[in-house]
């Protein structure tokens, strides 16, 4: 598995306007080797928000096949001209090979 991890620091208030960009229907759901994608975001009282996006691949190689397609690159080919969002003040992207997994164990119940 592969995991692509965006870090994005948002001002406060803002942070479900990134979640509700994300979370939104695409082409990436369609893409070979494509398992998920999660939108977390941080919690805090006050200040600048964090929203994390991971995106996990069954593999590097679909990743890279994924960002290579005609589709993502004419997609960011589109917003080329558009700015950034002004809330949106830094962003971070690191790419993560899952070298292990852990999964719960469920214990029966006894019957009574």
């Amino acid at each position: 598995m592969f995991i692509q991890l965006r870090k994005m620091t948002i001002t406060e208030g803002n942070a479900e306007q990134v979640v509700n960009r994300f979370s939104k229907a695409g082409i990436i759901e369609e893409q070979e080797g494509f398992v998920d994608l999660k939108i977390m975001v941080k919690k805090v009282r006050r200040g600048e928000e964090e929203v994390i996006i991971l995106v996990t691949w069954e593999s590097e190689d679909y990743w890279k096949q994924w960002e290579k397609s005609d589709a993502h690159i004419a997609g960011h080919k589109a917003k080329n001209n558009q700015a950034k969002p002004e809330y949106i003040i830094h962003t971070e992207v690191g790419k993560y090979e899952v070298k292990a997994v852990k999964k719960a164990v469920r214990k029966e119940e006894n019957p009574v």
